[in-house]
């Protein structure tokens, strides 16, 4: 991250030694001091010891070798001849010996990021996930924010993975102390969404869906991966305006937004797409959270922040639209363009504020089929819980690692 070089470490317990990546890193840089490590100042090994369960913080400064000097250690994004680098990099997170192989690994997976908190939105999150391996016939991967997922749900997980055959990984990023802390759960969460894509997920992973918890998905989802952003980091569907009678919510048609957007469409955030590789290389990460760091002083600001913030970052940060058919809302689209609908969304009605649930079932014609479908699993999963026969379901080897660790911050 720009603030200082900031990162984060995940790791458990232990005395754990940092340097220098080898390659480019280690022949470029190197270390000429450190503080809050376990080493002597000379040492060329810093030792780090984490025995307690709160954060350790050091700081570990880097300067260039006298003689490179001049040398850069990515590109400036202008050009396209690194890609050398980012590969050897997707190596090293994947273990992968060849670039086709790990070419192929990221290509036969499709990625899906998705929060949820509270066992109404969970229920919700299960039923998307199900529409989503109903229609797409590539193999799925899961990620989810860890943070605010329920003990239940965590515990379902797996079972649901191996009767299904998709893969998941459980997320979490502690939200830096130098970046203005939300108190509300749900803007926290909506900052989750948009603030740390760059550092969420692996270096392996090239694109990355983002995916409503209250969404139901009829397509296939290969679709939307491999869509042609044009060289935009990410892809939104724009907000429908098709029903009518609702023109006088359309907030971004007036005041500030219309002069902002001159023009240009006002997004929603239900749905993106996101190319991590360019998104990294032209440090949209840093260049959202400074923008947040600015608005997010002011309570007022920022009141959808999960979009508000990538629509009034659109000048700096450009937003590719998708086909209007990749997200459907009873709320804002009329009711002839629902069959056209790849996705539909069960957003908020100003109007009616009618529950969800009571939406879902009867907007969505198979939403009840996928919940029954989901609550047989999961009776036949306490079943088999109370009889103690689960067995070959481990959390570890269905994510490719632990999700509990300690965090050391850079």
């Amino acid at each position: 991250m720009a603030n200082l070089g900031y990162f984060q470490l995940k790791a458990n317990p232990g005395a754990w030694i940092l340097k220098l990546r080898k390659g480019r890193s280690d022949d470029i840089y190197k270390v000429y001091s450190h503080e809050g490590t376990d080493s002597p100042s000379e040492a060329d090994d810093l030792i780090v010891v984490l025995n307690n369960f709160k954060s350790k913080i050091i700081k570990v400064k880097v300067q260039k070798k006298p003689d490179k000097m001049n040398e850069e250690l990515l590109s400036d994004g202008t050009q396209e001849n690194d890609s050398g680098f980012w590969e050897s990099l997707t190596r090293g997170f994947t273990g992968a010996s060849k670039t086709d192989e790990t070419k192929q690994e990221k290509d036969d997976v499709i990625n899906i990021f998705s929060v949820a908190s509270g066992h109404l939105y969970e229920r919700f999150l299960r039923i998307m996930m199900l529409s989503v391996l109903k229609h797409t016939k590539t193999p799925v991967k899961f990620w989810f924010l860890k943070n605010y997922l329920s003990p239940t749900f965590k515990e379902f997980i797996p079972y649901m993975a191996e009767e299904y055959g998709f893969q998941y990984e459980l997320v979490q990023y502690k939200w830096p102390r130098w970046l203005h802390q939300q108190t509300e759960k749900q803007r926290i969460i909506w900052g989750y969404k948009i603030l740390f894509l760059d550092v969420l997920f692996p270096l392996a992973v090239d694109k990355i869906l983002f995916v409503d918890a209250d969404q139901i998905v009829r397509t296939d989802l290969k679709e939307l991966r491999d869509f042609d952003l044009e060289g935009a980091p990410y892809g939104y569907t724009p907000f429908c305006e098709s029903r009518r009678e609702m023109d006088g919510y359309r907030f971004w048609k007036s005041g500030y937004w219309a002069s902002h957007l001159a023009g240009r469409k006002y997004h929603i955030s239900a749905l993106y797409v996101v190319d991590l590789k360019k998104f990294r290389k032209i440090a949209a990460g840093d260049r959202l959270r400074g923008q947040y760091q600015g608005l997010s002083q002011d309570p007022n600001s920022l009141s959808n922040l999960d979009q508000d913030l990538p629509n009034n970052m659109i000048h700096q940060v450009p937003i590719k639209s998708l086909p209007q058919e990749w997200l459907w809302c009873e709320t804002w689209c009329d009711d002839t363009s629902k069959k056209k609908a790849k996705t539909i969304d069960l957003c908020n009605n100003p109007q009616t504020k009618e529950p969800k649930l009571q939406a879902a079932v009867r907007i969505v014609a198979e939403w009840s089929d996928y919940d029954q479908e989901i609550k047989r699993i999961y009776n036949k999963f306490l079943e088999e819980k109370e009889k103690g026969t689960i067995s070959g379901i481990n959390r570890t080897a269905q994510t490719g690692k632990s999700d509990d660790g300690l965090h050391t911050e850079l």
